[in-house]
């Protein structure tokens, strides 16, 4: 593809694509193999205003909406992952794990939209929700990859006929480095010494290393280049969470009430407020070790002919360790004072026992334990058949898998009690909940250490859980691209194959080993628990009067003496309650039309593209499948189950016509205007396709009066469509001088068949129903020929009667129920069950705009970048809406920003870097259908670079350096969800270039 004022030369393959708010040509697929497009000559660059001068041009001369950053920019950026780097760029945001951006958000649509390419390879995802929950994420996680491993980053807002689809807020594109970009010789090597202040038990500093070799032959026929990363990083986190808000109708009533409750504020008849179940502190230690490397290999034998072969790695070891201690708060209210909200809360809460026996208090050690590998092996072969025509072939293998890394599995917890709560209450006025107790350890009924002190000896154990999950992916992909190229634009073509199977599995294994202390305190081995105070873990909250003591310690050597003195095995063995299998096949075909000319006299870019995909699905669960339903009683049912496990599978197809079309026009001198119009596709998580129907269950009600009651059950659906969002882009752009511009953009999502639940009458597993088959029929006709009553108890024991050769008046009726049942067998007719499955009956719209604003202040060395983006959605969550309905609504929809300061002169470099995101819904079910939002949240990064000589540059970086906390909350901001206090993390480190 030409672009306005460029010519196509062959000089350079190295990428200089450019921080932040710059939009870059499009790139096919194939040509992101081995150089940025083809049309425009590409400048290495080095230093910050050398690069934003690049970037502006590449943004001025490009078509389509196209953000960018490169590996210049990554590495000045004081990141940790390639998600903390692409938050700079305008309407991408991240969500952060563990104080570390780990997924990404574009333009409010949240990791599973967005899909995440390897070179133009559609890359698998995988990873393993906290306390060994099912993996059903489609979503990469960027944190196992380091930044300075990665040559660019692209980030295609809209949707092009060569880009892999998949991704409805983007499609992000990394780039790897290759040896004949860079001939000859060149190596590198760097080091960072990482300090993160919130470590609490481990090394307060870590080590972090890093080097590239890259080599070609003088005569540029033959390169090799290897880059290697390994960080080691130690951290803390402590805070407080609530495990369930009910919400419900207020009908003058508490439930779980005393007798005499006292209530403040009360909420007015037919209010709703919502109660906790619960309040827990937590402390968790984490140790990260991330290898990252990668292997490139080429030969060029001839100019035409191109081959390069590279292969990815990456590997994160994940461990925690967790403590925890809680409340319940479930008995006893006896004197509750409630806020002013629409929807109250109680924040004065308080529970007084009494003469009861004192309750527990939950002090449960917790440890995950897990691996993370990323495997891509890509052969690329690019041949220039004529100076006009080139093909290219680009195949790869990837996998991505998440195991667990011990014998319990990937996550253990060991629940151990102390019976001292003889009352308790919380605070929750402030940000941080403040939860204290009645401390007793004298009540005889307990048999407790009497001194007054929560120690080892008042503490009990009580159940063990050991989750194991995994969930492997895996990706083989073949593609066959051509570029036909004229002097008024080219012609691109390609056809795609792309196989994917993803498997995840889950299982819990527990085991009951004391009774919360009540029978057994002090049970454990001296030295086991830690005493620690929690609250003086918390530093930007108030935790004036909480209970501050509690303990922690190894719940693997907890789980491995309870498991010897309880008898059972320490290993995570039970039956698999998941264990699924989605296994999708693309065929892909594209076309795509780039052309340059002048209309008016004004120069203009024209870029159409068409793209059919054709996506055949299969659904495999692996399950115990019923195999009949017994009726048992006038209307009593019971599902029947087979011996073992079998493979139930379910096959879906679908097709799509997917156009985009790209047009740019110099209105006046130095001012473009731009619109964009494509069709994408977002395809649904793993487990809303998953085809095992689970909780079946029989009719509960008449069998042959009116109002029939049908069979339940729950299911995912193999044949959900995906997302379709037809997208719309407007912009304008000023560009003032080669390194300053101002731009104004419009974007508009109209997305279609998003999943929601839904009843469906159908049939589950060819299951037959007795009730109205041969023998029923027989049994009517034999009770209208005896003059009898045709009812449920009536038509039941004359089909049991006839079933076993008993005679009808032989017993009662209700002996039948005792004695005999009836199976369904292959004469009776398919039972119909109300099936709540997911199915596409939701549709959405989302716009908003793009504010951004470049400009370096003449020869002063001081620089500015800023953008803004706006996020709106028409369906949201009502917060004062009835709990007992399912909402539908859209989230992670959120107002961004970033403010960026530079400077470069001389040999120091150095930013200093804003980010914001605005208060957001991240789920509409945290509990049953309890909304959950994530608050508001800023950061303050820098980066301070001296350049010593031509070889070596030393660095410091700081990340979260004002140390934000993130808290997320109910339907209104006292219902704490969750609160974790962050700290900042600095890094000292030197560079050395050969």
């Amino acid at each position: 593809m030409y672009q306005n004022g460029f010519t196509k030369t062959r000089i350079a393959t190295s990428l200089s694509l450019i921080l932040g708010v710059a939009s870059i040509p499009a790139i096919s697929a194939a040509q992101e193999q081995n150089q940025v497009d083809a049309d425009v000559e590409v400048v290495s660059v080095s230093g910050i205003r050398s690069s934003i001068r690049e970037s502006t041009r590449l943004k001025r001369d490009g078509a389509g909406v196209v953000d960018a950053i490169s590996a210049e920019d990554i590495g000045k950026f004081p990141d940790t992952n390639l998600a903390e780097s692409l938050q700079r760029i305008t309407g991408v945001s991240i969500d952060r794990e563990n104080g570390e951006g780990s997924k990404v958000t574009v333009r409010g649509f949240g990791p599973d939209f967005n899909m995440v390419t390897l070179n133009g390879r559609t890359m698998p995802g995988s990873s393993l929700p906290a306390g060994g929950g099912v993996a059903n994420s489609r979503a990469f996680d960027f944190s196992n990859l380091a930044s300075d491993s990665v040559k660019s980053i692209s980030v295609y807002k809209t949707g092009r006929a060569n880009i892999a689809t998949g991704g409805i807020g983007a499609t992000i594109d990394i780039v790897t480095a290759k040896p004949l970009d860079n001939p000859g010789f060149q190596a590198s090597v760097g080091a960072k010494a990482l300090m993160d202040t919130t470590n609490r038990v481990g090394d307060d500093v870590t080590p972090e290393l890093s080097g590239l070799v890259s080599w070609t032959d003088e005569e540029q026929v033959f390169g090799i280049s290897l880059s290697a990363n390994v960080q080691e990083r130690h951290s803390s986190a402590s805070g407080a969470f609530v495990n369930q808000w009910r919400t419900s109708e207020y009908d003058g009533t508490i439930p779980q009430a005393a007798s005499d409750i006292q209530l403040s504020n009360e909420p007015e008849l037919g209010q709703l407020y919502s109660m906790p179940s619960d309040l827990r502190y937590f402390i968790t230690d984490q140790e990260r070790e991330r290898t990252n490397a990668q292997l490139t290999v080429q030969f060029r034998p001839i100019d035409a002919l191109t081959a390069t072969l590279d292969y990815t790695h990456s590997k994160q070891d994940i461990f925690q360790a967790r403590a925890e201690q809680s409340i319940w708060m479930d008995t006893y209210k006896s004197n509750l004072g409630f806020d002013d909200e629409t929807v109250a809360t109680p924040v004065d809460y308080n529970e007084d026992r009494g003469d009861q026996a004192p309750r527990d208090l939950g002090l449960a050690l917790q440890e995950l334990n897990q691996t993370n590998k990323n495997d891509s092996l890509g052969l690329n072969l690019r041949y220039e058949v004529n100076d006009y025509f080139t093909l290219t072939f680009d195949g790869h293998s990837s996998t991505a898998e998440s195991t667990p890394d011990a014998e319990y599995g990937s996550w253990v917890n060991t629940g151990l009690g102390s019976n001292v709560v003889a009352g308790q209450s919380v605070d929750f006025t402030d940000g941080y909940p403040i939860m204290r107790i009645e401390f007793d350890d004298c009540d005889a009924r307990r048999g407790l250490n009497c001194n007054g002190v929560l120690d080892q000896d008042d503490v009990g154990t009580s159940i063990l859980d050991m989750n194991y999950a995994t969930q492997k992916t895996e990706i083989d992909q073949f593609r066959v691209m051509g570029t036909y190229e004229f002097e008024e634009g080219s012609i691109e073509f390609g056809v795609e194959s792309r196989a994917m199977e993803s498997h995840s599995t889950q299982s819990l294994t527990r085991h009951t080993m004391g009774n919360w202390g009540v029978e057994n305190p002090g049970e454990l081995p001296e030295g086991y628990l830690t005493p620690v105070d929690f609250t003086s873990e918390i530093n930007d909250y108030s935790s004036n009067g909480a209970l501050n003591t509690g303990f922690t310690g190894s719940a693997s050597q907890v789980g491995a003496w309870a498991a010897q003195n309880y008898g059972f095995d320490f290993v995570a063995d039970g039956a698999f309650a998941t264990n699924r299998t989605i296994e999708e096949d693309v065929a892909a075909a594209y076309f795509q039309l780039a052309l340059k000319g002048e209309l008016g006299g004004r120069p203009y870019n024209v870029n159409a593209g068409l793209r059919f995909e054709s996506t055949d699905i299969t659904s495999t669960a692996n399950v115990a499948l019923p195999n009949a339903v017994a009726w048992e009683g006038n209307n009593d049912f019971n599902v029947r189950f087979g011996d073992g496990m079998q493979d139930f599978s379910e096959d879906a197809s679908y097709s799509h016509l997917l156009p985009s079309f790209d047009f740019d026009i110099e209105v006046v001198d130095d001012v473009i205007t731009r619109f964009s119009y494509s069709k994408t596709i977002s395809r649904p998580t793993y487990d809303q396709l998953s085809a095992a129907a689970s909780s079946v269950s029989g009719p509960s009600g008449p069998t042959t009066l009116a109002g029939v009651q049908l069979g339940t059950a729950s299911s995912g659906n193999p044949s959900l469509l995906p997302l379709e969002s037809d997208n719309l882009d407007l912009s304008v752009e000023w560009y003032i001088s080669d390194t300053s511009y101002l731009s104004l953009g419009y974007y508009e999502k109209r997305v279609n068949n998003f999943a929601g639940r839904q009843p469906v009458v159908e049939n589950v597993y060819g299951l037959r129903d007795a009730t109205a088959g041969p023998r029923a029929q027989a049994a009517i006709t034999a009770l209208e020929e005896l003059g009898e009553e045709i009812t449920d108890t009536n038509l039941f024991a004359m089909v049991a009667a006839m079933e076993n050769g008993v005679d009808f008046y032989s017993m009662p009726a209700e002996a039948f129920e005792v004695e005999y049942d009836v199976i369904a067998n292959s004469d009776d007719p398919l039972m119909d069950f109300t099936v709540t499955k997911f199915v596409n009956n939701k549709q959405a719209k989302i716009d908003g705009f793009e504010v951004a604003a470049q400009h370096f202040l003449g020869d002063t060395g001081f620089g500015i970048q800023a953008n803004y983006t706006t996020v709106n959605g028409d369906v949201g969550f009502d917060n004062n809406g009835d709990p007992s309905i399912t909402q539908f609504a859209l989230v992670g929809l959120s107002d961004t920003a970033n403010l960026i300061l530079m400077y470069e002169k001389d040999a120091i470099q150095a930013r200093i870097a804003y980010n914001w995101r605005d208060k957001f819904l991240y789920t509409q079910a945290q509990y049953i259908n309890e909304p959950g939002y994530t608050e508001a949240y800023s950061q303050i990064d820098f980066n301070v670079a001296y350049q010593v000589n031509e070889s070596l540059s030393v660095f410091v970086e700081g990340i979260n350096i004002t140390g934000e906390d993130t808290r997320t909350h109910g339907r209104t901001s006292v219902q704490l969800w969750s609160l974790s206090e962050q700290e900042a993390r600095y890094a000292l480190g030197a560079r050395y270039t050969f």
